[in-house]
């Protein structure tokens, strides 16, 4: 029987066997290929204990209050999969035996599903690409909200998968020079081969200090925070120069005491702004929505103009996706955006 991964409590996965059924007249069958989870928003959920959970958001009053989250196991595992479609309903005319799709999917072998609910994948993509269309999505939203000019100076604070993809996209927006930082040295590694001139360890450098060093004590105009994490908004902070721009990508999570708003805050006079992705209304509504947006996104990885060439990192198959997924959860460190392959 084939087998799925799931989440059966609060950081807890296994791998559960299920059962095929017999295909609608307008369904079709996919054995996957290659698949991957979010980073961020997947393993909040996995990990229930965000404000999300404990504090629910209520959308119409748009504040978080209430009592805590009932949760519900188990639950999927998983954001986009390829495949490849190996059995087609009586009704379907428009996919066959052999072609290859992908879809926005949990991590498990097969799925059945509506003939509509795939898309195509083009001529010489790679898996490894097209899974990077959700971060390239995101990173997107954060670029068009940063007012980068050709010839600014933009730092990008956290290269996971989406400060990966925004460092690339600031040098297509015309940015002169990029700045990274991140902790973690392979992460660094992939960043510097894919263009970005200077990487910072924020443990062994105070990444203000040298920034200011670097650009002639001017800070950066842009910085776009991706890290999720309390101390690089501080570095923002500390690097961008008066009046420039923070873009932050981020939720937010752990001790929040770090954050420093003294200082370099007030008198520089900054300016700090969210993005998401998935708003219904985005800051260049109406004419860009969440779909042109992760469109444009797609285009740019079809396209070559932005590459992945060792981003998806660890890439496991598929036997090994429980501990390769846990250690994404308990050992951040190890992973830039896990890849699972199936075949």
């Amino acid at each position: 029987m084939p087998k799925e991964l799931i989440a059966t409590a609060p950081r807890q996965a296994t791998l559960r066997e299920y059962e095929e059924r017999n295909l609608d007249a307008d369904e079709i069958r996919v054995q996957t290929i290659f698949s991957s989870p979010k980073h961020g928003s997947g393993l909040r959920s996995f990990r229930a204990d965000t404000k999300d959970y404990t504090s629910p958001f209520d959308r119409k009053r748009g504040i978080h209050h209430g009592l805590p989250a009932k949760l519900s196991y188990p639950t999927r595992l998983g954001d986009m999969a390829v495949g490849e479609v190996i059995e087609v309903g009586s009704e379907v005319d428009q996919w066959q035996i052999g072609n290859q799709v992908f879809s926005h999917l949990p991590i498990r072998q097969t799925h059945t599903l509506k003939s509509h609910q795939v898309e195509a994948v083009p001529t010489a993509m790679t898996p490894e690409a097209i899974v990077y269309s959700d971060p390239a999505g995101v990173a997107l939203c954060a670029i068009q909200a940063s007012e980068i000019m050709l010839g600014s100076t933009v730092a990008v604070f956290g290269l996971g998968a989406i400060g990966q993809m925004a460092a690339q996209q600031a040098k297509l927006q015309g940015a002169r020079r990029v700045f990274a930082s991140d902790p973690i040295s392979i992460r660094r590694e992939l960043a510097t081969k894919h263009g970005v001139d200077v990487v910072i360890d924020p443990i062994a450098d105070d990444a203000g200090e040298l920034i200011r060093d670097l650009t002639d004590n001017a800070g950066v105009d842009i910085s776009i925070e991706a890290s999720a994490n309390y101390a690089g908004m501080n570095d923002a902070i500390r690097s961008t120069g008066y009046a420039g721009r923070i873009v932050s990508a981020a939720y937010y999570v752990g001790d929040s005491s770090i954050l420093s708003l003294e200082g370099e805050w007030h008198r520089n006079q900054l300016t700090i702004v969210s993005t998401r992705d998935v708003n219904p209304t985005l800051r260049n509504a109406p004419r860009w929505s969440t779909e042109r947006l992760h469109a444009e996104a797609f285009d740019l990885l079809r396209e070559g103009k932005l590459v992945v060439d060792g981003l998806i990192y660890p890439i496991v198959p598929f036997e090994d996706c429980v501990e390769a997924y846990l250690a994404t959860d308990q050992r951040p460190a190890e992973s830039i955006k896990l890849g699972v392959r199936h075949i």
